[in-house]
């Protein structure tokens, strides 16, 4: 059974690729810096995988070696990974706290860049390749008004990915990022009505994208039919960038 490391497991996006990979037969090691209910639900289901929690708060990038090597020899090789976790903080740039900025750039930038890191090297030493999968989001080459520190964050992400793919891709290592658009989840709940319509109104299939949406497209990155695709952004928005 294959792993993969998937951060940010915990709800929305995360716990979809969670409950989707596990069923697909891998075995998820998903990391939050806390288990949630639904989470843990999806754990004790009966599938053809499973899923297994591990705590751990991504902001502390000087503990990230120390806890990848402690998963690679709890677990063995690792095959996949998935860079999910970050922050959606808003905020006009001018009145944005510096700490606030900060934070999303450590958890959204500089964390996955070095769990990637440490992630890496353990796929090369094991000689057997893999798969890493970045979440990007539509605002990196959208824009939108008071997410120009995240919409630099995901930005990252793209040119991260496309990077990367050129230095692992001889060692048979795939790197992708996933675009999504504005996809129905809690976050978006916190839009009113009105604006989750002008939103999907803005799309061509004139809906919002799904969690299970972004959750099908990591299974097939990681899946055989990924195995030719690298340093590539796949976009997944019902058409709001058409």
């Amino acid at each position: 059974m294959r792993n993969v490391l998937l951060t940010g497991g915990s709800r929305g996006i995360g716990l979809a690729i969670a409950q989707r990979l596990a069923v697909a037969g891998y075995h998820v090691i998903a990391v939050a810096r806390r288990e949630s209910d639904d989470l843990r639900e999806a754990a004790a289901a009966k599938g053809n995988g499973r899923i297994s929690f591990r705590a751990f708060d991504l902001s502390d990038v000087d503990g990230i070696p120390v806890f990848v090597k402690g998963l690679r020899d709890e677990f063995g090789a690792i095959y996949g990974l998935v860079n999910n976790a970050g922050l959606g903080t808003e905020g006009l740039l001018a009145t944005m706290h510096n700490s606030e900025i900060e934070a999303l750039l450590r958890l959204n930038v500089l964390s996955p860049v070095i769990l990637t890191k440490y992630v890496v090297r353990h796929m090369m030493a094991d000689g057997t390749g893999g798969r890493v999968v970045n979440m990007s989001s539509i605002i990196a080459s959208t824009g939108y008004n008071g997410l120009s520190v995240y919409g630099a964050t995901k930005a990252a992400a793209t040119g991260f990915t496309r990077s990367l793919a050129r230095e692992v891709g001889k060692l048979g290592i795939t790197v992708n990022a996933i675009a999504p658009g504005f996809i129905d989840t809690e976050l978006t709940h916190n839009l009113g009505p009105e604006q989750r319509q002008r939103i999907a109104g803005r799309s061509a299939l004139r809906r919002l994208p799904e969690t299970d949406d972004v959750a099908s497209m990591v299974e097939y990155l990681l899946g055989e039919g990924g195995r030719n695709i690298t340093g590539t952004v796949l976009t997944v928005d019902a058409g709001n960038t058409a």
